[in-house]
């Protein structure tokens, strides 16, 4: 990992270097660079540059994850010096051109991945959870409410950072304000330059693939994955996930046009309108058919088929029990804890985990069909990016939080009955109340809200769902 981001530092040195080159990036000043472009540099020179320098001063990983937004932000720079001295391309060109973009939101979104151990998690998820902004130059007719989209995606982890250290460590405060200061500038970036999607130039050449490459790829380094963009080179058949990716990104950017190339079928093809045509004696399609998974052609070589499975965890890393990929365990049993610890259950299914004595939080998160009981919380239980999951206290709990969960049923015990329960974009939830004959009686929480103005401000109220 030093390496990569050894090579990472270099790569945008020399970017830079680039890009403040006579020529290169819009001539070294403002004469020549398109008023757009200015614009953009401001960003950078301005929230983005405090972003980058606060994510220095608090180090680690999230100096690391700094540094991999910055060059992804770099490579928009590089897209939108091509839009201002081209027209717009044809859809396989407006891929590649968009490739190195979404290469590096991947880098970002995969170095949260791997690191879920890190103490500054929720940093990492803050910031892999709203990269995806950056594909807003692929989204018409509307890029600016799709960076407002994204955005609101990291509030949920930003607020958590706040929660924790509001008090305690300012420079993790300002680190959440310059970091979000970046897409609010963003979006108002986008409402005035490119409000109903990239703005082209309508004069200049059409771009091409090597429009972007040629004055931003410093020769003789291999490109790593967060790097600049790759020399100009025929685009090859065997096409990874970003250029999937990338191909998604365009056929969006069609618009209405997506349609055009639909073939018309006229009434006399229409089965339900000619019963015969169903009697004839080709086969008749009747719809897609349902999805299952190809046969391998050999197991010559199992490992390019079968991507091999996760260990199941559970054990104790110094305050954190780690639960993780537990497939049909039903007698999972935490007892040994402590009120400093936490725990973290990540991809379990089918499963019940039991945590004895008091801990001090508990997250849930990409769980299916899991069963937890456990005694007493001190802080707050999330339960996140899961599905139909049960939760049962014994003692007490302040909070609960349910984000992105599809099915979630809480069972409350007699002196849990104050807890707080939090929930967002999720469905199916349902509170249990412990009744004197020791049966539960089942609540459901709202999913449905009606919000007015009142003259002054908005008010929100539940609504009552009609069924």
């Amino acid at each position: 990992m030093e390496r990569l981001v050894e090579r990472l530092e270099k790569a945008v040195e020399r970017l830079e270097t680039v890009c403040q080159g006579p020529g290169l990036c819009g001539e070294g000043s403002s004469e020549g660079v398109a008023q757009y472009v200015q614009a953009f540099d401001a960003l950078l020179a301005g929230p983005v540059a405090e972003y980058v320098k606060i994510s220095k001063e608090v180090g680690g990983d999230v100096q690391k994850h700094a540094e991999m937004v910055h060059a992804g932000l770099m490579s928009e720079r590089a897209l939108l010096v091509v839009a201002s001295q081209h027209q717009q391309p044809a859809e396989n060109a407006f891929s590649a051109l968009l490739k190195p973009i979404l290469e590096q939101i991947q880098a970002v979104q995969n170095f949260r991945e791997k690191n879920r151990g890190s103490k500054m998690f929720n940093h990492l998820s803050a910031v892999s959870e709203s990269i995806p902004a950056l594909g807003w130059v692929a989204m018409a007719p509307k890029p600016g409410p799709y960076v407002k989209e994204m955005t609101d995606a990291a509030m949920f982890y930003t607020n958590r950072i706040l929660k924790e250290y509001k008090d305690v460590d300012k420079k993790q405060v300002d680190w959440v304000k310059a970091y979000l200061s970046i897409w609010t500038e963003l979006q108002a970036y986008i409402k005035e330059y490119h409000t109903i999607g990239l703005t082209w130039n309508k004069t200049g050449p059409v771009a091409t693939e090597g429009a972007k490459a040629a004055p931003v790829a410093p020769a003789g380094v291999a490109p790593p994955p967060p790097g600049p963009p790759p020399p100009p080179a025929p685009v090859s058949s065997s096409t990874d996930d970003s250029a999937s990716r990338s191909a998604l990104f365009a056929q969006i950017n069609r618009g209405e046009g997506i349609t055009s190339g639909l073939r018309h079928v006229s009434d006399d093809m229409k089965t339900h309108k000619n019963p015969a045509l169903k009697n004839q004696g080709g086969p008749v399609r009747s719809g897609p058919k349902p999805f299952t998974a190809p046969k391998p052609a050999c197991n010559a070589n199992p490992s390019q088929t079968t991507s091999p499975k996760a260990p199941p965890l559970l054990e104790l890393e110094g305050k954190k029990w780690r639960v993780e990929n537990q497939e049909n365990a039903t007698n999972l049993v935490i007892s040994d804890t402590e009120l400093k610890q936490v725990a973290y259950v990540f991809k379990c299914t089918n499963s019940t985990l039991q945590i004895k004595g008091k801990i001090n939080s508990i997250t849930l998160d990409n769980c299916k069909k899991l069963g937890l009981v456990f005694d007493d919380v001190v802080g707050i239980v999330e339960i996140i990016n899961s599905r139909d999951v049960k939760v049962q206290v014994m003692g007490k709990v302040p909070t609960i939080s349910i984000n992105k969960t599809d099915g979630c049923h809480v069972y409350l015990s007699q002196s849990s009955l104050d807890c707080e329960i939090v929930s967002a974009k999720s469905s199916e939830m349902n509170v249990l109340i412990p009744t004197e004959g020791g049966d539960f009686t089942e609540f459901p929480v709202p999913e449905q809200f009606k919000t007015v103005w009142n003259g002054q401000k908005l008010v929100t109220t539940v609504t009552e769902i009609a069924g």
